[in-house]
């Protein structure tokens, strides 16, 4: 539908203006270790532990801005919470690759939107490591995750970084972002993809208790993005739209990965379901052509597979997010939230949308990962006139009814992901907090807003306040108090 000449105007009026969300991709301030934070409201005296959360927090290097939001050199956030007070970390995570680039004064690596200068580089140089995605916690210890290179392990105590590793040389080239657990399993999973001749998935699980192990490989149907994937009890599955990577012109010079990833509709999304106890034994059936670019939880009920995840009609999300850091950006945010749920045996996919809202980053209580749940917990856009901006509220979904509470913190004011935090001893599923990392771009501050998961409506019981913004961040994770 054409638009009318007032939403013209608008869109016009909004382009011309700087929005007071950019500042929020600027490079960070300053860095220090766990310092006290001011506390507005009341912090829950029960919440003991930290909250890490992990994303770009430098966006060019020498005078040359990256290509891409993805391609942000890494920064953790870390706010700890110990009897209604908290204290607040941020630091810059110095892999080898950045700390190659800074000392050199530019790029020397390729990254997802930024091409290495020189063919000897792009064939041998390597792919930089911008520990900018996620961080892991496990085995008591914390990582800092980025899908194109190995872990980088951090220090608990106060956010150095230790060093890239293999994790005893199982993993490896590549450590997706994104491992996912399965509370009955008392085990996490994730995956790697691995370009060449056949381009490769490979499969890594990590117990609760005892070292990691790789389960197998599963070939992809060619070199394709695989940014995400969900667990059930007893399955991996994995969608993989129709985005293939152009590496020849990578090579050569003629763009970045990002700009030769081509979106071919015409060989549909295939789905991977993978039975974690025979990994060799994948399922492979087609869909209709989608991207996802993140899932929220999964569930295995009467012989089917239930997955919650934001589905996107086609790739134009990724020119969305390589202008959102630069403001306006020239596409809609297209992302809803769907739950799909596949018949493996019969091989089909049906899908149907839960919100009409343009939102991302879904999560669940981590108590119920891998098995039924009833909320779902995004951060969304609140009408379409910020479809081409940053996120400005949150929502809880309720997945049985499909009822929603939508959360503003306050004008300006805009969240990432929100984590949920299980209360010590809750009997329902939302008894519990949401920690969401938020700028006020009123104050170019930033804060993380605790919120009762029951009533997020009420707002935030408490705000642990930073003394300055921090970029905005991917993903995060709640690391209970020894």
């Amino acid at each position: 539908m054409p638009e009318d000449p007032m939403t013209r105007a608008a869109s016009a009026l909004r382009s011309a203006e700087s929005p007071s969300w950019l500042k929020a991709y600027r490079d960070l301030s300053r860095t220090h270790g766990f310092e006290p934070m001011r506390v507005e409201g009341r912090l829950p005296e029960e919440l003991n532990g930290t909250l890490v959360r992990v994303g770009p927090v430098a966006f060019g290097v020498g005078g040359q801005s990256y290509g891409h939001l993805f391609d942000g050199d890494g920064g953790v956030l870390a706010v700890r919470f110990a009897g209604g007070q908290a204290q607040g970390a941020a630091r810059a995570i110095d892999t080898p690759s950045i700390r190659a680039e800074r000392d050199a004064g530019q790029v020397l690596y390729s990254n997802y939107g930024t091409r290495a200068p020189t063919l000897w580089r792009r064939l041998f140089g390597g792919v930089k490591n911008a520990a900018n995605t996620s961080p892991l916690a496990w085995d008591g210890r914390l990582f800092a995750l980025v899908e194109a290179a190995l872990p980088t392990e951090l220090s608990l105590e106060d956010l150095s970084t230790l060093g890239e590793t293999d994790l005893g040389g199982v993993v490896g080239p590549a450590f997706s972002a994104h491992p996912h657990p399965v509370v009955s399993r008392r085990a996490s999973y994730n995956f790697g993809v691995r370009y060449g001749r056949v381009t490769q998935l490979d499969l890594y699980e990590l117990p609760d208790a005892g070292p990691v192990r790789r389960l197998g490989s599963v070939p992809l149907p060619g070199p394709t993005l695989v940014h995400d994937f969900i667990a059930t009890d007893h399955h991996l599955v994995f969608f993989v739209s129709p985005v293939r990577l152009n590496l020849f012109r990578v090579l050569l010079g003629q763009g970045s990965v990002s700009d030769n990833l081509e979106w071919r509709p015409k060989l549909g999304t295939e789905v991977l379901v993978v039975p974690i106890d025979a990994p060799a034994q994948v399922v492979r059936f087609p869909a209709e052509p989608f991207h996802a670019w993140h899932f929220g939880n999964a569930f295995e009920d009467a012989g089917l597979l239930h997955v919650d995840y934001v589905r996107y009609p086609d790739f134009g999300t990724n020119q969305w997010l390589a202008e959102l850091p630069r403001g306006w950006t020239s596409t809609d945010a297209q992302g809803r939230l769907h739950r799909a749920t596949l018949d493996v045996e019969a091989g089909w996919l049906r899908s149907e949308q839960v919100s009409d809202r343009s939102c991302e980053f879904p999560s669940a209580t981590p108590l119920r990962a891998g098995a039924r749940h009833r909320y779902t917990y995004v951060v969304a856009h609140s009408g379409p006139d910020t479809w081409r901006g940053a996120h400005d509220v949150l929502v809880k979904v309720d997945m049985w009814t499909g009822a929603e509470t939508v959360v503003t913190l306050g004008a300006g004011h805009h969240p990432a992901e929100p984590i949920f935090v299980p209360r010590a001893g809750g009997s329902a599923e939302d008894d519990g907090w949401l920690l969401v990392q938020t700028y006020d771009a009123t104050s170019d501050r930033t804060y993380v807003a605790v919120l009762d998961a029951k009533a997020p409506e009420a707002g935030p019981v408490g705000r642990a306040w930073l003394d300055h913004a921090f970029p905005f961040t991917f993903h995060g994770t709640w690391v209970t108090a020894r």
